[in-house]
């Protein structure tokens, strides 16, 4: 189910054309006032480790980057609402500027599916004379754009428009819409017209419906795969975005204000920032290379550098995450980051001393830039997180073995940086081995071993877009139900075992609730205490700016210095504390599952979720958006009219 690749060459934007189509918007902006609710879908059933705290202290990426767009091409009555923050948000009752909004957008990953379904019905119960353009985004319709379109005729409900690709997919939408829109005619309106005239069938990245009388969706449209963005340095600034952050409420309603600036760093208390995207290795559970086109993309070291100062000074955020699927991946393009940044902190920048950032990479890739680790450190790379998977190779072969993977967690704590390894637990793994280190436990007490605070593990599952996702559903691995109860969205997120061959399943289940209390425990915690794994050569290091510290030390000296040491030698058994809680979450929202796996009731799919609605593209050819199996059906239809007069059955649903 990988997204099929455009023609070579033409995969990327040609330069320029993101700075040409926000130039182009910004001249047409003053002529609309636009107004625009942003929401990121959020289900709270999957808070829990390993991305318990962060799930809800790092406002998304995704909707930040969507509204610093639209702030950023002229339309500043701008708000980004987190379900996180604001779990009774009802997009009925949203009002902003005392009116509903111009523009009502979804994004969601597909484990809060349910959540962003909610969200679209509720939009369409809004009366049609005033209801909002509905535009849904984000992981879940890039890869399932049909997912948010009812066929229900009781009662219809779906989104507008789905944009399946990134900002400049959703810019030029909006330019194509306001370049119809007359005077302040409503923009579902005019997206209709647009619709229906054939005027957004040039736009690669969309996926919108053919409605009939009743509003029920009969087909739908698929404009193909977009075009990528080359040079990210061409996005509108990431700073944008946090200014749109709606304040955390129990309310149906929006809030009169945004978060003020100031404010903003007491309800996240990290940042994400786009600073590459793109993977080399093509493992088969892994959707990221094809979705990027096999392209390496990334933002130049002073465009980062900019974001990071800005981030720092306006909201005081200090400490960041960079969103890269493999940041050494490219050397080339890593090393001018990395110069960049250091240089900064050389320069005694205040905002590049006082940060501290994280990303992802692999084994293979951090030992090829050994010699180079102290200069990443000093760029200010605090934490990496290793895509280990399976230190015995029983899983995937990406470089990686246990000898290759310890000489990297040594080389990252002599340089200063703490290994954060991400394992993926497999049917052909067992929780201990006597010999060898084939054992998910066994790898774990080597990395902890190795100096490991932190850790992932989930269990393999299957992921929308990957080479291996239609087998999985079509070789009866992924479950439909267990034990009468139904393989929702939210566990999807590998700390359910929701496909396996095991004839034993719950045992998989408990495989990782014991991994992380191995890792997590009171008796490491109070190991922790005598024997700090978190005193690694600058980790008590000061952070202030040459000048700045030479005043403290003239006034504070010892209690700086002490503070200094305490942390270092308590971030272990900080991280014990934390990891504690986190799994007593984890161990409150699995044990039920592991409960109806215990029962054996199993029942499986034999085929993989497809369009229950027929897909095509805008020439009457084959969708690109749709599996194979779905799209095969309906290429037998030559022509638009024939879709109209004789729909075939695809009754595929997860």
């Amino acid at each position: 189910m990988e997204l099929p690749r455009r023609d070579h060459g033409d995969e990327l934007l040609k330069p320029g054309e993101m700075t040409r189509l926000r130039s182009s918007l910004r001249n047409c902006a003053a002529q609309h006032d636009l107004t625009t609710v942003i929401v990121s879908a959020f289900d709270h059933r999957t808070q829990m480790l390993p991305f318990f705290y962060a799930d809800t202290k790092m406002a998304p990426a995704g909707v930040r980057a969507i509204g610093a767009a639209m702030v950023d091409v002229g339309f500043p009555k701008t708000r980004i609402v987190l379900q996180q923050w604001n779990r009774n948000f009802r997009p009925s009752q949203m009002r902003l500027e005392g009116h509903l909004p111009d523009l009502f957008m979804v994004s969601s990953m597909a484990l809060h599916a349910g959540q962003c379904d909610a969200m679209i019905r509720d939009a369409c119960r809004i009366d049609p004379a005033h209801r909002p353009l509905i535009i849904a985004g984000g992981p879940r319709v890039i890869y399932e754009p049909w997912s948010v379109f009812s066929t229900d005729p009781d009662h219809p409900w779906g989104a507008d428009v789905v944009v399946t690709g990134e900002e400049y997919v959703l810019l030029s939408l909006l330019e194509v819409l306001l370049s119809v829109r007359a005077g302040n005619e409503p923009m579902r309106s005019a997206f209709v017209r647009a619709r229906d005239s054939g005027a957004l069938d040039g736009i690669p990245g969309l996926v919108y419906a053919k409605t009939n009388a009743t509003g029920v969706a009969e087909e739908l449209v698929d404009t193909g795969i977009q075009r990528l963005l080359g040079d990210l340095d061409e996005l509108p600034h990431a700073a944008l975005g946090f200014r749109l952050l709606e304040p955390p409420s129990g309310l149906a309603t929006l809030g009169p204000v945004a978060i003020p600036a100031g404010q903003v760093r007491k309800h996240t208390r990290l940042a994400s920032i786009v600073m590459t995207q793109g993977c080399r290795f093509s493992c088969p559970y892994c959707p990221i290379p094809a979705y990027n086109q096999r392209q390496h993309r990334g933002k130049s070291g002073q465009r980062i550098a900019d974001e990071i100062e800005r981030i720092f000074i306006e909201y005081d955020i200090r400490l960041f995450f960079g969103t890269d699927d493999n940041f050494f991946a490219d050397r080339r393009r890593a090393m001018e980051i990395v110069e960049t940044l250091a240089h900064k902190v050389h320069a005694s920048s205040r905002p590049h001393c006082k940060i501290r950032w994280g990303t992802e990479a692999t084994v293979q890739d951090t030992l090829k830039m050994q010699e180079h680790l102290s200069l990443v450190r000093k760029a200010g790379l605090w934490a990496l997180w290793l895509g280990v998977e399976d230190m015995s190779g029983a899983l995937v072969k990406k470089g990686q073995n246990q000898d290759r993977t310890v000489e990297t967690f040594h080389l990252l704590r002599e340089n200063g940086i703490f290994p954060v390894p991400m394992l993926m637990h497999h049917d052909a793994q067992p929780l201990y081995t006597w010999r060898g280190n084939q054992g998910l436990l066994n790898q774990l007490g080597i990395l902890r071993k190795a100096g490991a605070l932190y850790m992932q593990v989930l269990m393999l599952t299957p992921s929308p877009g990957a080479k291996s996702y239609e087998d999985a559903f079509t070789s009866g691995i992924a479950y439909k139900s267990v034990d009468g109860v139904p393989v929702e969205p939210s566990m999807r997120s590998g700390m359910h075992v929701i496909a396996s061959r095991n004839p034993r399943p719950w045992i998989k289940q408990l495989n990782l609730l014991a991994a992380y209390t191995y890792f997590f425990n009171p008796l490491r915690l109070l190991f922790a205490l005598i024997c700090s794994k978190s005193r690694i050569p600058l980790a008590d290091a000061e952070t202030w700016p040459p000048a700045v510290a030479g005043q403290q030390r003239s006034r504070k000296d010892f209690k700086r210095w002490l503070t200094r040491k305490l942390r270092a030698y308590l971030g272990d058994a900080a991280v014990q504390a934390f990891g504690i809680w986190g799994l007593l979450h984890t161990f409150r929202r699995t044990l039920g599952w592991t409960y109806h796996l215990m029962r054996g009731k199993i029942e499986r799919h034999t085929t993989a979720p497809a369009s229950h609605i027929p897909m095509r593209g805008p020439d009457g050819t084959m969708a690109q958006h749709a599996l194979p199996s779905v799209t095969l059906s309906i290429t037998t239809i030559s022509t638009p009219g024939e879709l109209e007069e004789g729909r075939p059955s695809l009754n595929r649903v997860a």
